[in-house]
């Protein structure tokens, strides 16, 4: 059968198409940079550049204003003698693994709970959503005022002699009540993140266990968990990366008392800065951020290597 060849001009309109089809598909569109280049240099106006200037007075001796000259390692020579930085350091880090335990574990059960054929379900998830909704600071003065007033006065008025006394009034027990709170605050967000989990986990798996014969909590532990391991390893991470920035609620709850008992890393900068330690806290604060990178990157590794 014979075969029929396009004609010379036929071709060469058929190449045509074809690099004007090229053309058009990796054409970009002007809006993109109208809405891209705009954002790009805010982003680095606000965060990188102002980074960067902190990292290079780290290693002066700048006040915040006037003068400077360079002094090397000093500043973070300094830092890792000063005992109120090694506490603050020691709180944020302790506070930061109890705290995500606690609201990770808590998040779970309750996400588990609220996604079971309970009644008012809807009602009860947005009640327990309502917290990540006001503001962290509003939250530390009402929770500041339980403590200090109306515990102490049931105690009191009860007896109960551990009730008397404010829990942030005593230097032991104080960071009790600021993992409290913000495991309280931070919980609505990392329950959103479970019950977004377990509802993708489908229900056939859990037939089979019972058919198996296996328990609510067999099928907890050997079912739930390992299918929503991703939503662990998620809430983990930017858990845990948060509590190290702990601060608004740390300042309207115990303002890093008693003494500096409940003092973060957050507190030590922000204060430094205000002070007039302005290139001693950027070298602390570029140190604190190296070891939130460090740990970040240790996180994400583990729970990659237990994912595989």
């Amino acid at each position: 059968m014979a075969t029929t060849s396009l004609p010379a001009s036929a071709k060469i309109d058929q190449k045509v198409d074809h690099a004007t089809l090229h053309h058009t598909r990796h054409k970009v569109a002007p809006v993109f940079w109208w809405m891209t280049i705009p954002t790009l240099v805010i982003f680095t106006l606000a965060i990188p550049l102002p980074a960067v200037v902190g990292i290079f007075y780290s290693f002066t001796n700048f006040i915040g204003v006037g003068d400077w000259k360079f002094i090397g390692l000093q500043n973070y020579i300094a830092m890792f003698t000063d005992p109120q930085i090694r506490s603050s350091y020691f709180f944020t880090v302790g506070f930061a693994l109890v705290t995500v335990v606690l609201v990770n574990v808590a998040s779970f059960l309750l996400a588990i709970g609220l996604i079971s054929k309970i009644r008012a379900k809807v009602v009860l998830r947005t009640i327990f959503v309502i917290p990540m909704v006001i503001s962290g600071i509003v939250i530390a003065y009402v929770f500041q005022f339980l403590f200090s007033n109306s515990l102490p006065a049931l105690g009191n008025t009860l007896g109960i002699g551990w009730l008397k006394e404010s829990i942030i009034t005593n230097p032991s027990l104080a960071w009790l009540a600021v993992v409290f709170v913000t495991a309280w605050q931070s919980m609505p967000g990392t329950l959103l993140i479970y019950i977004a989990g377990l509802t993708a986990v489908p229900g056939d798996v859990y037939e089979a266990a019972d058919i198996d014969g296996a328990t609510k909590f067999q099928q907890t532990i050997r079912i739930t968990l390992p299918l929503v391991f991703s939503y662990v390893v998620i809430n983990t991470i930017l858990g845990f990366k948060g509590y190290l920035n702990a601060y608004d609620i740390i300042v309207g709850l115990t303002n890093g008392g008693p003494g500096t008992s409940t003092m973060s890393v957050a507190m030590n900068i922000v204060g430094g800065l205000t002070n007039g330690d302005y290139a001693y806290q950027m070298a602390n604060a570029t140190v604190f951020f190296i070891f939130t990178l460090i740990v970040s990157l240790l996180q994400l590794s583990l729970m990659r290597g237990r994912n595989d």
